[in-house]
């Protein structure tokens, strides 16, 4: 289902999709109230919402889709790139969280992604969340978190352990030693002064770093 006030995105979305193998788009919408109604009576496997719409916001209709039919994935669509957006929208309930101008591969890749379980981030987005994601606008968002730099390998090897990986399928899957992998996992859990792997899922959930793609 694609829900947006802007009856080109449809098309271009629509066109996008068309002639996709396996993908039927069985539902249109130009506001927030109509995609509740819709999607709860159509129970579509995605949705593909705007969040700025006048009257019921896109993060509004997330949440309440989610609150009615949990099963149904979420991802939004967004010409904004700030973080405070994706913040809200997982907080909503969301699966994922897409820039208008993404290309159609990311708009395939987002379906399947989040039909097998994922949180699907644009490209160009993942990059703006991991260069920006402990400057001081999370401190903003939540005033218990400090900045706090990461290196890249850190950051990926965050958000594998936060999917629940273990230290050895890290290794395998990033191809080096378990050795690296334990102290890095050190070094992670100190520099943002957690204990565990729960917290370590929970710091990962609160900053939308759980499936972060590209």
């Amino acid at each position: 289902m694609i829900v947006d006030d802007h009856s080109l995105i449809v098309e271009g979305i629509r066109s996008l999709l068309a002639n996709s193998e396996g993908i039927e788009i069985v539902a249109e919408c130009t506001n927030g109230k109509d995609a509740v109604e819709k999607a709860i009576q159509l129970v579509p496997d995605v949705i593909f919402m705007d969040i700025s719409m006048p009257g019921t916001s896109g993060i509004e209709a997330c949440a309440g889709i989610k609150k009615q039919r949990p099963e149904i994935n979420v991802i939004a669509l967004s010409q904004h790139e700030d973080e405070v957006y994706v913040h809200h929208f997982l907080q909503a309930g969301g699966s994922g969280y897409m820039l208008k101008s993404s290309a159609r591969e990311e708009f395939l890749a987002a379906i399947h992604c989040v039909l097998e379980g994922g949180r699907f981030f644009s490209s160009r987005l993942s990059a703006i969340l991991i260069s920006g994601h402990f400057d001081k606008r999370d401190a903003e968002i939540d005033p218990a978190d400090h900045p706090v730099h990461l290196t890249h390998r850190e950051m990926e090897i965050l958000r594998l352990v936060a999917e629940g990986l273990t230290n050895h399928q890290v290794s395998n899957r990033l191809h080096i030693s378990l050795r690296t992998v334990e102290t890095h996992r050190r070094n992670i859990l100190q520099k943002l002064n957690l204990t565990n792997a729960v917290s370590l899922v929970k710091y990962a959930m609160r900053h939308g770093i759980i499936g972060l793609s590209g």
